[in-house]
């Protein structure tokens, strides 16, 4: 099989996904394009030789339909010769695009591969593609369907994590994010939004609030007892785990991720691919997995993955040398950790999206860039990145720096 090399990553910085947010006003395709751009730029990249651009869309609907990344190709004057396609694997889609193209140049199918994701949540609401899972009893039913809130609060309530444990995880991952940022750790990695003119929309992550404390977040009210306890949902949870009576709602908009736009890719490519454009590979992908997990509990597949691709590659626990698992709610990184008994300094170190926000389909882009910055700011090896799924999945892949 063909090594599979990562020569470089950018993304956007993080817009509140509101209205009001900076990059509401830009559309999911000139995100994308603004990540396409700087990649080309920055590698001296000649598009002709692009083999395929993967990107992680969880709602490519309305704006960010119609095969985004081919659009976003077109708007960053790409050669006509890259193709592009979209996929989606709900919160994990921006990793597993990097996955596929991996798995495209592993088999030499490709040389050159550029992978990752978008999600503009202030335009394109979550959940506007509808779909089975949410809608058709069929379906409702067999997978114990709730809202991920809820099975938030039900893995807390099966592992005993209580608010003040989920509350001082958000603490400390806002404050991490804000240390990272005044210390200048993304500024390579983040490209600047502008306008038409030229002008700075954004430049730095909006979503985050490092100054957050215990006594703020104490103030919040869970957000997820309403639709658990007269939504029905709390009782779909006890009926997939008898051995828990009721849920304790624990988690707030202060705990959870936060709902942003974005857009981040990953350039890929084979050993060859890499010398005819002139490129040093900053890392390669080691291995990858995917796997189905509890549906009701839905947010611990990140445990049941990492088992799985520790286990195909012979690999321990203490060959990591860091974790990044993307921070859908406070809860899932506690259970991973308590599953595995990882020091807390190990993952997640520059924060992640409960300070900066998870723009869906493009999240597993952006965590694998973050975690490669701090490999290499730190002289460490090999990272794993994960990510919990809706439904009850995960995705991981290992890398190692060359």
């Amino acid at each position: 099989m063909t090594e599979v090399f990562i020569y470089d990553h950018v993304r956007t910085p993080r817009g509140r996904g509101k209205k009001d947010g900076a990059l509401h006003e830009v559309p999911s395709v000139r995100l994308a394009a603004k990540t396409l751009e700087a990649i080309r730029d920055r590698n001296g990249l000649d598009t002709q030789t692009v083999d395929d651009i993967i990107m992680g869309c969880v709602d490519p609907v309305m704006d960010a339909g119609a095969v985004i990344p081919k659009a976003a190709a077109f708007e960053a004057g790409y050669s006509t010769r890259a193709p592009g396609t979209q996929i989606s694997r709900f919160c994990a889609s921006g990793l597993d695009a990097v996955n596929f193209g991996a798995g495209k140049i592993a088999q030499g199918a490709d040389d050159i591969v550029i992978a990752g994701g978008v999600e503009s949540m202030s335009r394109v609401g979550l959940g506007m593609s509808g779909g089975a899972w949410f809608m058709d009893p069929s379906v409702n039913f067999p997978a114990y369907f709730m809202p991920q809130g809820v099975s938030a609060d039900l893995i807390a309530t099966k592992y005993g994590f209580t608010r003040t444990d989920v509350d001082a995880y958000a603490v400390e991952s806002q404050r991490r994010a804000g240390h990272a940022w005044e210390q200048g750790w993304f500024d390579k990695s983040v490209v600047p939004v502008k306008d038409q003119n030229g002008l700075t929309i954004l430049d730095k992550d909006e979503h985050i609030r490092p100054g957050t404390d215990m006594q703020a977040l104490a103030s919040l009210n869970p957000s997820f007892q309403m639709p658990g306890e007269m939504g029905g949902f709390e009782a779909v949870g006890i009926q997939a785990h008898p051995e828990i009576e009721r849920i304790n709602y624990v988690h707030h908009a202060g705990n959870s991720s936060g709902i942003v736009d974005g857009a981040g890719v990953v350039l890929l490519g084979s050993k060859a691919g890499g010398e005819s454009m002139g490129l040093k590979p900053r890392a390669r992908i080691k291995a990858f997995a995917n796997i189905g997990s509890d549906p009701a509990l839905m947010l611990t597949g990140p445990v049941d993955v990492t088992e799985k691709l520790l286990k195909r590659t012979g690999m321990r626990l203490a060959d990591i040398d860091l974790f990044e698992l993307n921070e859908a709610f406070a809860a899932v990184v506690l259970r991973y950790m308590q599953a595995f008994d990882i020091d807390h300094a190990k993952i997640n170190v520059n924060g992640g999206a409960i300070a900066m926000g998870h723009p869906l389909g493009a999240t597993g882009a952006m965590i694998l860039g973050t975690v490669l910055d701090e490999l290499e700011r730190r002289d460490l090896n090999t990272a794993l990145v994960t990510l919990c799924i809706g439904a009850g999945m995960g995705t991981a892949t290992v890398i190692e720096r060359v």
